[in-house]
C-alpha cells in the first residue's frame, strides 16, 4: 500500500512538472508574444514584403544569425498591396545603416520563420519610424512544390512528338540488318 502511494507521489510529481515545463516553453515561443525576459528600450522600423509566409507576431528579427528585435507587428497595407512588418529593434543597435536589406528566411528546412537585416553601406543610420527600402519576401516551400511537380508533369518528350525509346531504334537497326541481308544472299 505505501509503494503504491509513493508511485502515484511520484507519477503526479512528473505529470505536473512536464505541465510547467509545458507552460514555460509556450512563453518562449517567437510567436506567443509573451516572454519571461523584462523589456528592453527599442525604436521601430517598417519593412514591406509582398509575401511574409508565416511570420509570425513575436518572430525574431537577426542580423548575421544575433537576435536584435522582433516583430512587433504585422498589417495589410492597401496602398502598396503589401505585408507591413513593424520591427522593434532592440535601442543598442541603432547603428544599422539605412539602406540596410530586410529578408525573411527559414530556421532550417520547416522551421520558423525570422527576419534578417543584412547590414548595407550608408553612414547614415535607421531610426524610429524609418522604413527600410529593400525588402526580399519569404520563400513558400508549397509554391516551390508545385512549381517542382508542375515542371515534372507538363515536361514530357520534347522532340518531335514521336516516341525515340529504345525500342524503336533497336527495330530500325533490325530492318536494315534484314534488307542488308537479303541483298548479299542475292548477290550470291
Amino acid at each position: 500500500m505505501a509503494q503504491n502511494r509513493s508511485v502515484e507521489i511520484g507519477t503526479g510529481s512528473f505529470v505536473l512538472l512536464g505541465f510547467a515545463a509545458l507552460g514555460f516553453l509556450t512563453t518562449q515561443l517567437p510567436g506567443s508574444g509573451l516572454r519571461l525576459t523584462r523589456p528592453t528600450e527599442t525604436y521601430t522600423v517598417v519593412a514591406r514584403f509582398d509575401n511574409i509566409g508565416g511570420l509570425k507576431v513575436g518572430a525574431p528579427v537577426q542580423m548575421s544569425g544575433v537576435p536584435v528585435g522582433q516583430v512587433a507587428a504585422i498589417s495589410y497595407d492597401p496602398s502598396v498591396y503589401k505585408a507591413a512588418v513593424r520591427l522593434s529593434i532592440e535601442r543598442k543597435y541603432d547603428k544599422i545603416p539605412d539602406d540596410s536589406d530586410a529578408s525573411i528566411q527559414t530556421s532550417g528546412l520547416l522551421g520558423a520563420n525570422y527576419v534578417a537585416l543584412n547590414p548595407g553601406g550608408s553612414d547614415t543610420y535607421l531610426k524610429a519610424g524609418s522604413e527600410v527600402q529593400f525588402t526580399q519576401s519569404a520563400i513558400v516551400l508549397e509554391n516551390l512544390i508545385n512549381k517542382l511537380f508542375s515542371s515534372f508533369a507538363g515536361g514530357g518528350n520534347k522532340d518531335s512528338g514521336t516516341d525515340n525509346g529504345p525500342g524503336a531504334q533497336d527495330s530500325s537497326k533490325d530492318s536494315s540488318k534484314d534488307s542488308a541481308g537479303k541483298n548479299s544472299g542475292g548477290k550470291k
